[in-house]
């Protein structure tokens, strides 16, 4: 699916598309697991599915210090393991686990709200 720009949020990273095996962010297409913030883009990430979570990946997460974060797990919701999460909401950051495509639209939504967000996207089958 394309998503169209809206112009409102220049230098920051927008989610502009995403299908099956890729996500593209300002027109930069990606095709393995992507973490994504308004400030923040990598992609060295071994997890191609929620049951791979590690603890050094949501570190990663927690240092960008965001209020929400978003976790796309593919084609289907699934939720990862609570204690994979927890530090998460230990740490007061709100989490929402949804499938891939659902979140990259969330995530533009939130960004374009002003939200300090972060989404850990993996690759749609």
């Amino acid at each position: 699916m394309k998503l169209h720009s809206d112009g409102v949020s220049s230098g920051r990273h927008r989610i502009t598309a995403y299908g099956s095996g890729f996500v593209t962010v300002n027109e930069t297409t990606f095709t393995s697991t992507l973490l994504v913030g308004q400030d923040a883009l990598a992609t060295d990430f071994a997890e191609r599915g929620p049951d791979d979570l590690s603890t050094a990946t949501i570190e990663r997460i927690r240092e960008q210090d965001p209020e929400v974060v978003i976790i796309g797990t593919g084609s289907r919701h699934v939720f990862p393991a609570r204690e994979i999460l927890a530090p998460l909401t230990f740490s007061g950051i709100g989490v929402e686990v949804m499938s891939t495509s659902a979140a990259c639209r969330t995530y533009n939504i939130l960004s374009v709200e002003g939200r300090r967000v972060v989404a850990l996207l993996l690759p749609i089958d």
